[in-house]
């Protein structure tokens, strides 16, 4: 009897994955909870465990093709894999299949969603209802499933709710997504314009490299944040000679107290809180016809690794030391290049900081990470008056355009005093006290 391989559930709003590297052939021993494949997501990369043990009996999806979240990947068959089996009869995980899959999957009762908890249904009936979103009978989806409706483009009409009244429920969604994501795929794409022909000297010199799923993500998702954002970029420059100073004489006391390298991340996203506390409005996002303003602040930070940028997720960075920052980032940087940051973790940021100047740049307009408004990038340092650039890029229609120089008013005023701790609250970081400040003493 075999037992198939599946997609495991990848995490909230994911539908689907690229197989990667297989580790195991057909008809190769295997051992129950051993890796034995990589799925690449959005952004991060999965292994897929043995879910028994056996004979690898066949691969049913080859690497760099997409399969949906529960589609069959392969089979496990008992044996010791000394003889080769016989291969049991698997649909392929094609996208006329998937969606059927995705659907069986959907209505079968042990792989079901479980109804709401009474913990849940409480909530749901204490939340109001919006006038706009209510016609009739109709009861409106949750925020959660509101969300994830969003993403899929589709509307709570398309969904059975499992909730009081019908109401959508955010386990109602993913499978309903699924489908409607693998008929999107099934249409018939517009013809791209052809190449123009090359020369038989030039044809022979090409190479071509399919991208990887994450490389696909983050070209889809800047593209489609140009094309829905007017975005402003504006520049100004920023002192660093007290951070230099305070590095010089502070970095080898702080390794050695907090074993952690003394960076200048730490000091840019103790600025960029303080900055985002004075301009809430620069800390907020566009929800259908609503603005919500986050009242919390979790700080991206953009991570180039050789399989693309990851933007993991500082939470709460308004309540963590600078050692504690620096920490985090140095675990975030060695967790992507390894491909091991968990997709929860790259998830809810509220305002994104990227530093090109680990890079040589001077200048760029760095690209928002929809939905957020604002994104900060620092830049080289260089032996002037005035020594990093410091730009900050704003999604114009959540803001006017006072708004975006008070920003940067707000940055040029404030990041000495996050260099200083903040000037005015700490206006003595940089003189007796540094070591107080940084945690040394």
């Amino acid at each position: 009897m075999a037992t198939e391989i599946r997609v495991p559930s990848l995490g909230e709003s994911v539908v689907e994955a690229t197989v990667g590297q297989w580790f195991k052939q057909a008809g190769d021993a295997v051992t129950a909870d051993e890796p034995l494949v990589e799925l690449e997501t959005d952004k991060v990369t999965v292994e897929v465990p043995a879910p028994a043990s056996g004979v690898l009996a066949e691969i049913a999806v080859k690497s760099g093709e997409t399969v949906a979240v529960g589609g069959v990947l392969g089979a496990i068959s008992e044996g010791d894999g000394k003889a080769k089996p016989a291969k049991p009869k698997l649909q392929p995980a094609s996208s006329d299949l998937a969606m059927a899959e995705a659907t069986a999957i959907a209505d079968e009762p042990s792989l079901r969603a479980p109804e709401a908890p009474p913990t849940e249904a409480k909530e749901l009936e204490r939340e109001p209802m919006r006038r706009e979103e209510v016609s009739g009978d109709e009861t409106p989806p949750s925020p959660a499933a509101r969300k994830l409706l969003a993403e899929a483009g589709l509307g709570a009409i398309d969904v059975k709710g499992s909730g009081r009244r019908g109401q959508v429920l955010k386990h109602d969604v993913p499978a309903k997504a699924a489908q409607a994501l693998l008929a999107r795929e099934r249409k018939p794409k517009a013809p791209l314009a052809p190449r123009a022909p090359l020369a038989p000297d030039d044809a022979s010199r090409e190479e071509r490299v399919r991208m990887t799923r994450l490389r696909q993500t983050i070209a889809k998702r800047l593209k489609e944040a140009q094309d829905t954002a007017a975005m402003l970029t504006t520049f100004n420059d920023v002192d660093m000679s007290a951070v230099m100073e305070l590095r010089r004489d502070y970095r080898e006391a702080f390794e050695k107290k907090h074993g952690v390298k003394l960076g200048f991340m730490g000091f840019f996203i103790k600025a960029a809180v303080q900055a985002l506390k004075d301009i809430p409005a620069v800390n907020a996002e566009i929800d259908g016809e609503d603005i919500v303003y986050k009242n919390y602040y979790h700080i991206g930070v953009a991570v180039g690794t050789e399989r693309g940028v990851v933007v993991p997720v500082l939470r709460d960075a308004d309540r963590m030391s600078l050692a504690e920052i620096e920490t985090a980032i140095a675990d975030f940087g060695a967790r992507a290049r390894a491909g091991k940051l968990a997709l929860e973790e790259m998830q809810g940021g509220t305002f994104t900081i990227s530093n090109g100047g680990i890079y040589g740049s001077l200048l760029s307009t760095p690209i928002l990470n929809a939905p957020q408004s604002g994104i900060l990038g620092m830049h080289r340092i260089e032996e002037r008056v005035r020594m990093t650039r410091l730009r900050q890029t704003i999604a114009k229609r959540l803001k006017e355009a006072q708004d975006t120089a008070a920003m940067l008013t707000t940055f040029n005023d404030v990041d000495m005093s996050a260099v200083m701790e903040l000037r005015r609250e700490y206006r003595d970081a940089f003189e007796k006290r540094h070591g107080v400040k940084l945690g040394l003493m």
